[in-house]
């Protein structure tokens, strides 16, 4: 797919994309972009296709202007995704790709479109009505410091002064973003949670992630694994397994083709 916000890896595992299979949009963290899910588009081949959205200032779209608010780019998604997913698909997203998921899925649910069978949030905490300061950081200095904390940026990368100007903007953009955003009440989505968190991330409790069960009506499972805020490279095929687990039985109700298993 050569859109605008979403990237396909069909290529890496040689299954171009069908109607009939269903489409896993992947929302990256703040910072990330698109590649962050080529090991997931290769964990779930065949039988789950894989887009990941690429927000604008970073890699191929590094010459344009990052945005740095949720809303914004949540209406941006909502669009592409009516326009360019056919079939039934779901989201998974990570940290502030969690709430940018959760956010793009409120506004397709608001347009009527349908199609979504599953919501997959993964290290991210259930929104609050006010911005938490916990995401406040104001300075490069505070944002670094973060990222470090956190990890999944090769510290090489931020080591680099070359590296590090060029990732900063994107960084900021996205910091900002999620420090500012605020939860507008609404009637819960109509679509299984399944709930993804490490035992020891320093950023997001168990209990803090369990609390997205009062976010919809459908159900909610939550999945712990062993490690921190980038506990999913630890755990791809694990992860991968419940993702296809999932998907499997949400197609099976709305009569979609089933899925091949993951090895």
């Amino acid at each position: 797919m050569d859109g605008e916000w979403l990237r396909e890896f069909a290529s890496l595992h040689g299954n171009p994309r069908s109607a009939e299979r269903p489409t896993l949009v992947c929302f990256p963290h703040a910072g990330g972009a698109a590649s962050t899910y080529v090991p997931m588009s290769r964990a779930l081949a065949p039988g789950i296709d894989v887009l990941a959205v690429q927000y604008p200032g970073r890699q191929d779209r590094r010459r344009e202007r990052p945005i740095a608010d949720i809303g914004e780019l949540a209406d941006a998604l909502a669009a592409e995704i009516e326009r360019e997913v056919r079939g039934p698909y779901a989201f998974f997203g990570h940290s502030m790709g969690a709430v940018l998921a959760y956010e793009t899925a409120r506004r397709l649910r608001d347009r009527k479109v349908p199609g979504l069978l599953h919501l997959f949030l993964s290290g991210r905490g259930a929104p609050k009505p006010a911005p938490d300061p916990r995401d406040r950081m104001d300075t490069d200095a505070a944002v670094l410091a973060e990222v470090r904390r956190l990890g999944g940026t090769d510290p090489a990368v931020l080591d680099d002064e070359e590296l590090r100007d060029m990732v900063m903007p994107a960084l900021r953009a996205d910091c900002r973003a999620i420090g500012a955003y605020e939860w507008l009440p609404g009637e819960p989505l109509d679509v299984p949670f399944g709930v993804l968190v490490g035992d020891s991330d320093p950023v997001v409790t168990v209990a803090e992630a369990s609390a997205w069960r009062d976010f919809t009506a459908a159900r909610t499972t939550v999945d712990v694994f062993a490690g921190g805020h980038f506990y999913l490279d630890a755990h791809l095929t694990a992860i991968a397994r419940a993702v296809t687990e999932a998907l499997e039985g949400a197609a099976a109700s709305a009569g979609a083709t089933s899925i091949s298993p993951v090895p």
